[in-house]
């Protein structure tokens, strides 16, 4: 069986991983990436334990563990820096595998050097965007293919497409010519990084705000373990990932989805300089930031079908959503193996796709939706809806087990839920060791 994936992020190369421990041979897949050097870009992510799971069962938590911080605890805050609600995380939190914390470059080059490894150079192509395809009448599809550095363009034949192509797929493009640019709820995101001494206890993730502007930090390395700290950080900082939203002026029109859209810091700073607390001064995070990038807050709207005979999407391509909840990556590592499960399993490569989307597309469809209600971070919006000017006594704000009954429900809707995640069946079609254990 002969497969073709457009794009080499996350999603597509865990896939090409996943495929080749299901058995699929190296010669039989084929990466399809646009860019002519995969270079470490992007700022941090949040890698949930059912994500590192899969990752864990590929064998690579040693190399990212080595890259990246365990999260240990996750605190929402008013904007005044009162805590609101406060839950532990990975394995603090009971789950058999670390949450992790890490800079996107960083993961994409773990899984790009164990592509290389185990499945050979010439499995990723670069230079190569993939443009449309046409299915054929023997239920293969036809793949167009352009090439922007060397010129020209080209054709590839398989018996499966996989668009992992990101919120702009070209290959959901075609299976949906009419649907149009991305939905963007009028936030504008501004994201980066900063050298930085390390807050609370150096593995939490705050996130602090109100119903209009927001700040997620969390770092994604340890003082004294980070082999590329520059020489003029300042003594004992760590990585910190920073990322502040705000809603945007009247009449503001979306900018286009491109996560590479440099800034300078002191174009948007001047929003956020009253979010410093004795605990963490986010202004300074930005404005000792060593990059930062603007984006809008921007998903796509569920769809109805991923698969169409030999095509099928995952990660963006399929489901991009709104960050909330730390879904985008994890949901795209989680994708890459039930979708190689299937194709080891199925003789058939379109019962295969068909039965990916029957497990998945409800599930994300679901976790889309939750997040444009904001998912967990509801409760920022709630607080202050409820004590603008702050608060004394959280539980005179948030009656009951109210908080703690909306982080269980979105983990349960997400299906990541610790009790889940620990003992559900694996997706490895061989046997695989982990740590010890069997799976």
């Amino acid at each position: 069986m002969s497969i073709v994936i457009a794009g080499a992020g996350i999603g597509g190369l865990t896939t090409a991983l996943s495929l080749h421990a299901a058995g699929v041979r190296p010669g039989d897949i084929r990466l399809l990436e646009a860019v002519s050097d995969i270079r470490p870009l992007g700022v941090g992510l949040n890698i949930l334990p059912n994500a590192v799971r899969e990752l864990a069962e590929l064998g690579l938590l040693d190399e990212l563990s080595a890259v990246s911080v365990p999260t240990g605890s996750l605190g929402y805050h008013n904007r005044h820096g009162r805590p609101i609600w406060h839950e532990p995380r990975g394995l603090q939190a009971g789950y058999h595998w670390p949450q992790l914390s890490v800079h996107r470059g960083r993961l994409q080059s773990v899984l790009a050097d164990a592509v290389r490894e185990r499945l050979g150079d010439g499995v990723i192509v670069t230079d190569s965007r993939v443009e449309g395809f046409t299915p054929l009448p023997d239920g293969r599809v036809r793949v167009s293919v352009r090439h922007p550095a060397a010129g020209g363009t080209s054709q590839a034949e398989a018996d499966v497409l996989v668009g992992a192509d990101g919120i702009r797929s070209a290959v959901r493009a075609t299976l949906y010519p009419d649907e149009g640019p991305p939905c963007w709820n009028g936030l504008i995101v501004w994201r980066g990084t900063t050298w930085a001494p390390p807050f609370l206890d150096g593995r939490t993730m705050v996130i602090a705000g109100d119903d209009r502007r927001r700040a997620v930090v969390y770092p994604m390395s340890a003082p004294g373990a980070d082999r590329d700290r520059p020489a003029g950080a300042p003594p004992g900082s760590v990585l910190m990932n920073w990322a502040v939203a705000r809603t945007a002026d009247p009449g503001s029109e979306s900018e286009p989805a491109d996560w590479n859209h440099a800034v300078r810091p002191a174009d948007f700073l001047d929003a956020f300089t009253d979010l410093a607390f004795d605990w963490l001064d986010i202004p300074a995070l930005i404005r000792t930031a060593d990059e930062a990038y603007v984006y809008p807050m921007v998903d796509r709207d569920p769809l109805p079908r991923w698969t169409h005979g030999p095509v099928t999407l995952l990660g963006d391509a399929a489901h991009a959503m709104y960050p909330m909840g730390s879904n985008g990556a994890t949901q795209s590592i989680v994708d890459a193996r039930v979708l190689a499960r299937a194709l080891a399993l199925y003789e058939d490569p379109h019962a295969a796709l068909a039965a990916y989307e029957a497990e998945r597309l409800p599930a994300l469809t679901r976790i889309q939706q939750a997040a444009r209600r904001q998912g967990p971070e509801v409760v920022i919006d709630l607080a202050h809806e409820r004590a603008p000017e702050g608060f004394d006594r959280v539980q005179d704000v948030f009656p009951g087990t109210e908080l703690a009954d909306i982080s269980a429900d979105f983990a349960r809707l997400g299906g990541f839920d610790p009790e889940h995640v620990n003992h559900r069946p694996t997706h490895s079609v061989l046997p695989v060791t982990v740590t010890g254990a069997a799976l």
